[in-house]
């Protein structure tokens, strides 16, 4: 009876004590989120300076930190693949301090064209809230002859393999998103990888490749010129920055849909309170109609949303690039 009055005393002072601990982590991750945040947060781009994401993290940035009272510092880590920035984050201190600029690239994407990727996307952050989104737009050199979707795929089909596209590189999104849209049409081009859209769109004026699916501010500039023609947007709905353009959907392949993204994610295990106050102020900044209007000019759309909602979105699209991926066996070593 002692032995087993003494076994039970052990397992009553292992629980308080277990409790107690447990108490303590509570009150300190509260207290943490209470204080939030006492000093600078860093918004890590994993991608350089000067694209739509490091302008959307810029504008974001400014108008959060003004709101929570503390600079959010954006830095760009870029590089390989945007794994180098979403790696960086997360193995970053899950306290708020540390945040990733997600895109539909290394988010969605990367888990379906890499085969050892340095981080899970679902187990190794947690959706703060979906920011801004944008349709690609389908834009050829003026001098190829074509001026609807249907011409080009008329045309493309007459010539299997002879019309080349341009991408920011094998497994990027404009990759996954011309290799979606040619099974759907049933046709076969070359495809060209460069660095970034900029070279992509450069080759286009001059020939070197007939179509690329371009992110609007960096395609719509010669469209008004008339040297490129834009024959479709890749969105479900027309997009406000080129009304005129029709979407792919309409143009012959309903159901088509496929959109970039950019959203705000934090380390896993990140405190909720902390993730609930971060989503709060993003929404509120997205609301404001002068930070509307900043992001806007950058031909991008505003949505924001709870993380919840983040959290489904993300799980969508990542299902439609896998099944692309798998489908167009893209795989990136």
């Amino acid at each position: 009876m002692a032995n087993t009055m003494t076994i039970r005393s052990k397992y009553l002072a292992k629980y308080l004590a277990f409790s107690l601990v447990f108490a303590a982590v509570l009150a300190a991750n509260h207290s943490r989120a209470d204080e939030y945040p006492s000093h600078p947060i860093h918004l890590i781009v994993p991608f350089s300076a000067g694209g739509s994401a490091d302008s959307t993290a810029r504008v974001i940035a400014s108008r959060v930190g003004k709101a929570l009272g503390q600079s959010i510092v954006v830095e760009n880590r870029g590089g390989g693949g945007a794994i180098i920035g979403a790696e960086f984050v997360k193995k970053s201190e899950p306290d708020g301090y540390t945040l990733l600029l997600g895109q539909s690239g290394p988010i969605s994407i990367n888990p379906a064209v890499y085969k050892d990727l340095p981080y899970d996307p679902v187990k190794d952050f947690v959706p703060v809230s979906l920011t801004t989104t944008y349709p690609y737009v389908m834009v050829v050199n003026s001098s190829l002859g074509v001026k609807t979707l249907k011409e080009f795929v008329t045309l493309a089909r007459s010539k299997p393999g002879a019309l080349n596209y341009g991408t920011t590189g094998v497994g990027s999104s404009n990759h996954l998103v011309t290799e979606l849209f040619a099974g759907k049409a049933g046709i076969k081009m070359t495809h060209i990888p460069y660095r970034g859209t900029a070279l992509a769109v450069t080759d286009l004026l001059a020939g070197q490749v007939q179509m690329v699916f371009s992110d609007p501010i960096s395609a719509l500039q010669y469209v008004k010129s008339g040297a490129l023609v834009a024959l479709a947007v890749t969105s479900k709905d027309r997009s406000p920055v080129a009304p005129s353009v029709p979407t792919i959907a309409e143009s012959g392949y309903p159901g088509f849909d496929a959109i970039a993204w950019h959203g705000i994610l934090a380390p896993a295990h990140t405190p909720p309170a902390i993730v609930a106050r971060l989503s709060a102020e993003i929404l509120k900044a997205l609301n404001d109609p002068d930070t509307r209007a900043l992001l806007e000019k950058q031909a991008i759309q505003i949505v924001g949303s709870s993380p919840e909602a983040f959290a489904s979105f993300i799980k969508q699209d990542s299902a439609l690039w896998k099944e692309v991926a798998d489908q167009a066996r893209i795989e990136v070593r």
